[in-house]
């Protein structure tokens, strides 16, 4: 519960901190870590840390402005059909468990994140594909770094929004 009251979405980073590959990885496999249904983990990732990519993702995406600061930009994107050719219905739940996780885990490791939607507007999650060379579909766009702000908690529990049924 800690972690999560913690977390903050961060639009402010140290510009030019780099996160090692191992940092990456476990962020990644926390990922990796999420629950799917029927297990079938229907998702992909694409790290970016080139530059002209991340000013690219702004292009693409007005909500992304934070890539300025940004060291590394993680992109999920969902797989829509098993390996046997059957939907995965639930992708974008499974996605989100997934990119949850790596909000988490990245704050466990000392970096600040902030999440970015993609889909289901169209126009930017086709550019996404181009950029990343995908067949999948980008859901979303993750920031990752090293937070150069503070910002305070906006959400809480609020009763009037649960309904109990006994």
């Amino acid at each position: 519960l800690e972690a999560i009251k913690k977390r903050r979405s961060i639009r402010k980073y140290v510009k030019g901190a780099e996160i090692p590959a191992e940092d990456m990885r476990q962020i990644l496999e926390a990922a990796m870590l999420a629950p799917s249904a029927r297990n079938c983990r229907p998702w992909e990732f694409a790290v970016i840390r080139n530059r002209a990519a991340m000013e690219r993702i702004m292009e693409i995406s007005p909500y992304t402005k934070m890539m300025e600061t940004a060291s590394a930009a993680i992109v999920v994107c969902g797989i829509l059909k098993n390996d046997k050719g059957e939907d995965n219905a639930f992708w974008m739940e499974d996605c989100g468990a997934a990119i949850q996780n790596m909000l988490l885990a990245a704050l466990e490791l000392g970096y600040g994140t902030c999440w970015c939607g993609l889909y289901p507007s169209e126009e930017r999650y086709k550019q996404m594909q181009e950029l990343i060379g995908a067949d999948s579909i980008p859901m979303a766009v993750i920031a990752v770094g090293v937070a150069d702000e503070e910002p305070a908690q906006r959400g809480h529990y609020d009763e009037a929004r649960v309904k109990f049924i006994d």
